[in-house]
């Protein structure tokens, strides 16, 4: 936890916040603080600052903030993903709100397990959790946009080209022959299938789109590693 956010309900005065729970439990355990210690804080949707520790207890903390920084810049990338496993979708959304992707679209394809529509994990509050966890990880606090797209074909043609527009729009393919681009100065789309990628339908109608295709080299990648390598070599 490199930055502590704070709830809308943890506030019990403009400047003063009472913790409890799970971060409470960290700050005393890993963090290790104490009365008269600064804490890296940041309000969720709002600006950054410090915390000092006015009390602290087995059942709560409380802090007076000043949030005076704004937070970092957003990565200029849309990220474009067939729904994985439930245990690598938390690892994933972990990742890239701590690397600052702010626009986020999980979609179906035909690779995706369809139980995977029904899991406990793409509950609002659990999606919500992963992506708060990697905003904590990236000293962040702007939650990124999900969206949840369980019809391939109609997000595909009808709002996909609207929601990518003005960039350049990479698709992550095994098999392709391009290398995947470094450092891309402009605004970018980037689309990852499932394990196994996507099929030949699925490629075809992305590229009608507009995408090009790029691999990583010759050795295959979990989605959670591919997601982290394709970001971090794109931004």
């Amino acid at each position: 936890m490199n930055i502590i956010l704070l709830h809308p309900d943890d506030f019990i005065a403009a400047d003063r916040v009472r913790l409890c729970g799970r971060r409470l439990q960290h700050i005393r355990s890993v963090q290790r603080a104490a009365v008269g210690d600064v804490l890296r804080v940041g309000r969720i949707d709002g600006r950054l600052g410090d915390g000092l520790v006015a009390a602290l207890d087995d059942t709560r903390l409380e802090m007076t903030v000043e949030l005076t920084r704004d937070p970092p810049a957003p990565a200029p990338l849309r990220l474009l993903l067939a729904l994985p496993r439930p245990k690598a979708l938390r690892r994933v959304l972990q990742c890239v709100a701590a690397m600052g992707v702010k626009d986020i679209v999980l979609v179906n394809t035909w690779r995706v397990e369809k139980s995977f529509w029904s899991s406990p994990a793409l509950a609002p509050e659990a999606l919500r959790q992963e992506l708060l966890l990697g905003l904590e990880q990236g000293g962040d606090s702007v939650v990124p946009t999900l969206t949840l797209e369980p019809r391939f074909k109609p997000f595909v043609e009808d709002r996909l080209p609207q929601w990518s527009a003005g960039s350049r729009r990479l698709l992550a393919h095994p098999h392709a022959t391009a290398s995947c681009p470094r450092g891309v100065a402009e605004a970018a789309t980037l689309a990852v299938g499932p394990e196994g990628g996507f099929i030949q339908y699925e490629l075809d109608a992305l590229v009608s789109a507009g995408f090009e295709a790029v691999t990583l080299g010759a050795r295959p990648l979990r989605v959670e590693h591919a997601v982290a390598a394709l970001l971090g070599r794109i931004l």
